[in-house]
């Protein structure tokens, strides 16, 4: 019997699966310097990110000396970063019948000892004529509101941005918030209005003083460094990838090659 060979078509053979290509010990060697050159990339990215963190530039602004209120923020204006949290004077004379209980505070002030209360938020018309709330003091939930001074009136207290709306039942009378857009509509001659609201720091005779703590200290980190960080992340994972790559080449290379023919007798 004549020895021949089984007829075979170019690229059917099988080839050897990419987990198979990638144990050989070229690549495991490969392998090990991808995660290599991956480790001294990542150890570059964390000494960039931690470079960003120490060369952040702390923006210092001076909050706690008093200075008049129309020389930082305006009636009918969007609040500025300088104005937010800042002590301002300002005179006026407070509006009678405007007075709005805002329930549902807590008493977070030095001394006090978390329990939920109520605010006071007045009406100021400034002598510009602007109107301007205040909220000057805290009491017990339920407690009888003690006298408020009236006439002209001269304070020195933190200006604050106003807040959100109550989302509760409002149409109860019960107020949540120092909403600006909710007091003019209580108010019976609102003014051009301020957009933030006065924490008066010398609340009147049987009030308690409301918390309002300096605004913290805005910290500006170094972006340059924190490109450079993300770009060491990147390049350790490519380098990863590239790996990954070349062993999927060698797998599909093998794979494209003709079978070899099979001897029969």
């Amino acid at each position: 019997m004549t020895r021949t060979e089984a007829p075979t078509r170019p690229g059917l053979g099988t080839g050897p699966t990419w987990w198979t290509v990638a144990r050989r010990p070229k690549w495991v060697a490969a392998l090990a310097l991808a995660l290599g050159v991956a480790a001294v990339f990542a150890a570059l990215g964390q000494w960039q990110l931690e470079r960003s963190i120490e060369s952040a530039t702390v923006i210092e602004r001076d909050t706690e000396t008093a200075v008049p209120l129309d020389t930082v923020a305006e009636p009918q204006q969007v609040m500025t970063s300088d104005a937010s949290g800042r002590l301002v004077t300002v005179e006026g004379s407070w509006q009678a019948g405007d007075d709005v209980i805002i329930t549902g505070r807590l008493n977070n002030a030095p001394g006090g000892d978390g329990a939920p209360g109520d605010w006071i938020a007045r009406h100021l018309v400034t002598e510009d004529g602007h109107s301007l709330a205040v909220v000057v003091g805290f009491v017990e939930p339920g407690a009888s509101i003690p006298t408020l001074p009236h006439g002209e009136a001269q304070l020195t207290g933190r200006y604050v941005p106003g807040e959100a709306p109550q989302t509760g039942d409002f149409e109860s009378g019960a107020r949540e918030t120092v909403s600006l857009a909710e007091l003019v509509n209580l108010w019976a001659d609102p003014q051009p209005v301020y957009a933030g609201y006065l924490v008066d720091i010398d609340p009147p005779a049987g009030f308690r003083a409301i918390a309002a703590p300096p605004p913290e200290a805005e910290v500006e980190l170094n972006l340059l460094n924190l490109f450079y960080a993300l770009e060491w992340v990147i390049f350790g994972g490519f380098a990863v990838y590239l790996w990954w790559r070349l062993v999927k080449d060698e797998q599909e290379k093998e794979s494209a090659e003709p079978a070899q023919p099979t001897p029969v007798d």
